[in-house]
């Protein structure tokens, strides 16, 4: 009954551009916008987050030797077609669960079709889980001219670019590695986040929770824009763990499993004396912020997974943090979520310190309150994390 009332108030409420939460994707369902292709029959209840819907493999995956967008016009089977002739031939099945190897990359097509109307854009992020195996996915539309985007009122298949890049991964065809999110870019414009909001948001602490050093360079920044550091000490503890470095040569991980000892794959870096960290090029870290942070429910935010003004390295590969992520709905503040860095630098080793700058959230108002929040009322994985890697492992 109460969630009837919630969804009902949403329905009054005006149409407002920004990022459409779950009760308007629930009526996209509805309405046959988002449908489901292939050997499935039906968008099941859990897909939907809320302000995102996770997007299933398909039966079928391809294996490629280039990735590549299909260029307006130009349909993604045509291009992989035109690429090799022979593609067909040696597709995966993944009905009974497949190896995709670590260094290929593949295509699939996935479970669901859309149907947009002409005001609603979507665009696409690797699920959290996704980016702690250092799997790189990218969302292909037909006709798409970029990566994890697609254009308001497109009708038609959804592909995924799947490139393990430290494990090879068992999949199946259902296996959820990526969601999708969706914009209404016309109607009415919300107010941008003001200066003086931003500062009220920081100052009661909803967005984030720590030490108040950095709240200066944080209002110099572009209203919206949080930054945040690095934790490399931990407790300060001998031995405090601060950090996991992936290994190299391991065996395949079955997403299906939870169950996994996480030293198998990974190595542990410890706090000892020094607050520091040499990234070596080519290698994958899971690291996490100093900051608790928190998403409040009239919010979304994004990680930017690539600045240059923190190094070069790229810090998050699953940037999307649903409203309600590390929110406390009774002190109306930040909890004890912190954000979990997946890190990988780029060309050359680089130095990085403890409480240094490594990267911004950018918020951004939703188009409605969502019905569901994240970590309420619905099984959400990594609500109040710690250092915490994919949830296929054992968090012993």
């Amino acid at each position: 009954m109460e969630a009837e009332r919630v969804n009902e108030a949403a329905a009054r409420q005006p149409a407002y551009t920004g990022i459409l939460p779950v009760q308007a994707i629930r009526e996209m369902v509805d309405d046959g916008e988002i449908r489901a292709a292939e050997i499935f029959s039906d968008i099941e209840p859990d897909q939907l987050q809320p302000a995102s819907i996770d997007l299933r493999l398909g039966p079928y995956a391809y294996p490629v030797d280039t990735s590549f967008l299909p260029g307006r016009g130009v349909k993604v089977l045509e291009k992989m077609e035109e690429l090799d002739p022979d593609f067909q031939r040696f597709r995966l099945d993944l009905r009974e669960g497949a190896v995709l190897e670590k260094g290929r990359v593949y295509v699939v097509p996935l479970a669901e079709c859309i149907s947009l109307r002409s005001d609603v854009a979507a665009f696409a992020n690797p699920k959290s889980s996704t980016g702690r195996l250092d799997i790189l996915t990218r969302l292909i539309a037909d006709g798409g001219t970029h990566f994890d985007q697609v254009e308001d009122g497109y009708k038609g298949q959804l592909y995924i670019e799947i490139a393990p890049r430290s494990f090879s991964v068992v999949v199946r065809a259902g296996t959820r590695l990526n969601q999708l999110r969706f914009r209404r870019t016309r109607g009415l414009t919300p107010k941008p986040i003001t200066a003086s909001e931003w500062k009220t948001l920081l100052d009661e602490k909803s967005i984030v929770e720590d030490d108040d050093s950095q709240t200066g360079a944080r209002l110099a920044d572009k209203p919206g824009i949080l930054s945040f550091t690095v934790d490399l000490e931990g407790t300060r503890q001998r031995d405090s763990l601060v950090g996991w470095r992936a290994k190299k040569n391991t065996r395949r991980i079955d997403l299906d499993r939870r169950d996994y000892d996480p030293h198998d794959f990974w190595e542990p870096i410890y706090w000892h004396r020094r607050s520091s960290l040499t990234l070596v090029p080519d290698e994958f870290y899971i690291l996490m912020t100093k900051e608790a942070i928190a998403v409040p429910p009239a919010y979304a935010a994004e990680m930017l997974p690539y600045d240059t003004r923190a190094g070069e390295f790229r810090v998050h590969y699953a940037g999307f943090f649903d409203p309600g992520f590390g929110w406390n709905p009774v002190t109306r503040r930040a909890g004890s979520s912190r954000g979990v860095l997946e890190v990988r630098s780029h060309e050359v080793p680089f130095l990085l310190e403890h409480g240094q700058t490594v990267g911004w959230l950018r918020y951004e108002r939703m188009a409605q309150s969502p019905a569901v929040l994240y970590g309420q009322e619905i099984r959400s994985n990594y609500q109040g994390q710690g250092l915490k890697l994919a949830k296929q492992f054992r968090q012993d």
